[in-house]
């Protein structure tokens, strides 16, 4: 396929737009607080597109829509396996403010000590490489294709990273951010702008029933995706995405706690919602190929069922906008996790071990070089080890899952302890690949069976192991607790009436002395309290409020985002009765 002019026109005006945006944000990035957080003080509309762009990328549509023309509408829940989860993420969303740290890495090290640290920060640069790899197979899959396959995907995936890496690492998360807003509003219209053209040469739903089967229009079936599977996504989702190291970035740089609600909570309902429109172009172009639509009897590749789609229904001006959308899912999701990837290895291992006492401007190049090399590694991972995105985007969602059974339990119990989350992570992972290797299957691959056994063996090592070895030292853990019981965003009145912002007492206070029992009594009285860090001792937390007044906020969100999430799929399947 050839590209007109408007085409080119659009993407180098794209390009340029970005570097334009990198080079302004870099002139905001002087220290390490603004390259890693943004400083901490985005509003709601840039947190809603940083949780979006942060959690969707190129190869989603790729992957999603490949496992819908493979399986049937059913595979719709390899992206919606959060789906259930998603009111949960309102109640989630303050405590990554509340820790008041830059990684993940260091919360593990404020709960359990240096050693899980460690253990987390592998986990965790494992986890970038592997995303960034995907993203980047992802989303050159689907360029590709749009250049007729005239290029070669491992050829864009090297032009790919060169780009990101020079937007992320002069502009920092502020720059990430920034572009997140852009591209979020383009991979909304690159979600739907495919079905209106390939809509009526495929007769639309009826036109599809009577040329596929109908078990392809089922939401749960036994050929690929049942009940079962689904309740097993949705564990896994619920308990991963604590565990995910670029969530405390994304969700917990709002300027209050209730900006980090809103940008969690919403901006995971955009993506709810593009799934929808990436699954209907799955079983269009599953209708087309059966038609033999453009001369195609099959595809090759399943995932090339986007790019498919892209090649053959757009026309120009809409080619450049879908590769604009294209690149700038990539280039903010890899920009992120770059910066991100730099302000672990940084802030949660080379400051504290190896240079404690060096200058923030030392921190900030550390950041950068380290983040470089980590996307060095993830381009070598995209060209050589990838063979499926979905099986590489399942395995980091499985990985974490092991991973977070630690960090859930480190907020919601305080007999866990080091010995305990060790024991977890390392049990259910290697039970995990081990039943793979047993059952002769790839180690990326996906299995329910094995996800629950291993996630199982996981929860049980972590309760025997804690109640059999020393619990951790009071010292060490109060101040954990403190915080988390005290909001990030304000104060409780004294005595002298005085009251203000959280984070103007936060410095030089000492935590060892818990919470201030006025601040905790003003956040029950003030429906501030969390249900998830108060989960064993819910009316204790409430301090005497009665217990819908204390969770007032929490309670609201998890009943509004359950029937939201009930109401989505009750009308995907109307729809799908028609």
């Amino acid at each position: 396929m050839t590209l007109a002019p408007v085409d080119w026109f659009i993407v180098i005006a794209y390009l340029a737009s970005q570097l334009g945006m990198g080079i302004v944000a870099s002139r905001r990035v002087k220290d390490t607080k603004n390259f890693f957080l943004g400083k901490r003080r985005f509003g709601k509309l840039i947190m809603i597109a940083q949780s979006f762009g942060v959690g969707t990328h190129a190869e989603m549509p790729v992957s999603l829509s490949g496992a819908v023309y493979s399986f049937g509408i059913s595979a719709i829940w390899y992206q919606w396996k959060n789906l259930f989860a998603t009111p949960f993420y309102w109640a989630m969303a303050p405590v990554f403010r509340r820790v008041r740290r830059t990684t993940t890495a260091e919360m593990m090290e404020d709960r359990y000590g240096a050693g899980m640290s460690g253990l987390y920060a592998v986990f965790a640069l494992a986890f970038f490489i592997i995303n960034m790899a995907g993203i980047l197979k992802g989303a050159a899959k689907v360029l590709n294709q749009m250049l007729g396959a005239s290029v070669g995907t491992n050829s864009i995936v090297l032009g790919l990273a060169l780009i990101f890496i020079i937007f992320s690492f002069v502009g920092g998360l502020v720059a990430s951010a920034w572009s997140n807003l852009v591209q979020g509003f383009l991979l909304i219209l690159l979600s739907f702008m495919l079905l209106p053209l390939g809509w009526k040469l495929v007769g639309g739903l009826p036109g599809m029933k009577q040329t596929l089967p109908l078990s392809n229009f089922s939401l749960a079936t036994p050929r690929e995706v049942g009940p079962w599977f689904i309740i097993m996504l949705t564990l896994n989702g619920l308990i991963g995405v604590m565990a995910q190291p670029h969530m405390l970035a994304a969700v917990g740089t709002g300027k209050d706690e209730y900006t980090c609600r809103i940008g969690f909570f919403h901006g995971m309902w955009a993506k709810r919602l593009c799934t929808v429109g990436w699954a209907l172009v799955g079983l269009m172009v599953a209708a087309m190929i059966k038609l033999g639509l453009f001369g195609a009897t099959s595809l090759k590749d399943p995932e090339d069922a986007f790019g498919f789609a892209c090649e053959h229904l757009l026309s120009p001006g809409f080619r450049g906008l879908l590769i604009a959308s294209v690149m700038g899912a990539c280039l903010a999701a890899c920009s992120a996790l770059m910066v991100d990837s730099g302000a672990l290895f940084t802030q949660g291992f080379y400051r504290p071990r190896l240079a404690p006492n060096e200058s923030d401007n030392h921190y900030l190049w550390v950041g950068r070089i380290s983040g470089f090399l980590a996307v060095v590694i993830a381009v070598i991972y995209a060209l050589f080890l990838i063979e499926r995105v979905l099986y590489s985007f399942l395995l980091t969602e499985t990985l974490a899952a092991y991973v977070g059974i630690s960090i859930v339990a480190e907020v919601i119990w305080k007999r866990a302890n080091r010995w305990g989350a060790a024991g977890s992570m390392l049990v259910s992972i290697c039970a995990n690949f081990y039943l793979y290797h047993w059952k002769h299957q790839r180690l990326d691959y996906w299995d329910p069976g094995i996800f629950f056994a291993s996630l199982a063996a996981g929860v049980v090592t972590l309760v025997v192991v804690s109640l059999l070895t020393p619990a951790e030292d009071e010292a060490h853990v109060a101040p954990f607790y403190a915080k988390l019981q005290t909001p990030s965003d304000r104060v409780a009145a004294g005595a002298d009436g005085e009251s203000g912002s959280a984070e103007d007492h936060d410095e030089g206070r000492d935590w060892k002395d818990g919470p201030a029992p006025e601040t905790t009594r003003w956040a029950a009285e003030n429906g501030r309290q969390l249900l998830l860090v108060n989960l064993l001792h819910p009316l204790r937390g409430a301090c005497g409020v009665g217990f819908f007044k204390a969770y007032r906020d929490d309670l609201k969100g998890l009943l509004i985002g359950s029937l939201l999430s009930a109401g989505l799929v009750i009308g995907l399947w109307a729809l799908l009765k028609i």
